[in-house]
């Protein structure tokens, strides 16, 4: 039987896991923390899409320094709930990062292939400093040797929804994050 705030995709059922309130506290915390980490610095912030626009929207909006924005799309679980092991440049970077602070914005850190990716990326490049910021990290489910800087809520190894996150391109919408249930 599905209770109300459920979510059910097919035979899974999603249950509410944390609230609009949550995010929107943890987000500010984070801004508060990168701001201060960066007074006086410009730093280039640039998002993982499609996932952390919503994220990074709100980081941005939160921080009270001056900063850069800029995007690339990556790719590595199609529309399957579980990544296929392989990760996809699917849209460059605009800016130049040479000589620059840049902050990378994630939504979700799970074997850490997408953020050993950014890093091989970024070797061939030059910035100053290069830092991750992810909204979710999930700690058990890591398999690469990856330094998230910044984390928001570290989270078990389930699939989780909404907030810029998605099942099958779907979902990225909710205002809260749902977690498959067991």
């Amino acid at each position: 039987m599905l209770q109300p705030n459920q979510i059910k995709i097919g035979s899974d059922i999603f249950v509410p896991f944390l609230n609009e309130d949550t995010i929107q506290k943890r987000v500010k915390e984070l801004a508060e923390e990168i701001s201060g980490d960066y007074a006086g610095i410009i730093p280039i912030f640039i998002g993982v899409l499609n996932g952390s626009f919503i994220f990074m929207s709100d980081l941005i909006k939160s921080v009270t320094i001056d900063c850069e924005i800029d995007f690339f799309k990556l790719s590595s679980y199609g529309d399957e709930k579980i990544s296929s092991g392989r990760v996809r440049l699917l849209k460059e970077l605009n800016c130049d990062v040479n000589e620059r602070d840049v902050i990378i914005v994630e939504d979700i850190v799970d074997s850490g292939l997408s953020v050993k990716f950014i890093e091989e990326l970024f070797s061939k490049k030059t910035p100053k400093s290069m830092k991750v910021v992810s909204l979710l990290v999930k700690p058990d489910s890591t398999k690469y040797d990856v330094k998230i800087d910044y984390i928001g809520f570290k989270i078990p190894s389930k699939f989780v929804i909404g907030y810029g996150l998605d099942y099958a391109q779907k979902y990225r919408n909710l205002r809260s994050i749902y977690i498959l249930k067991d």
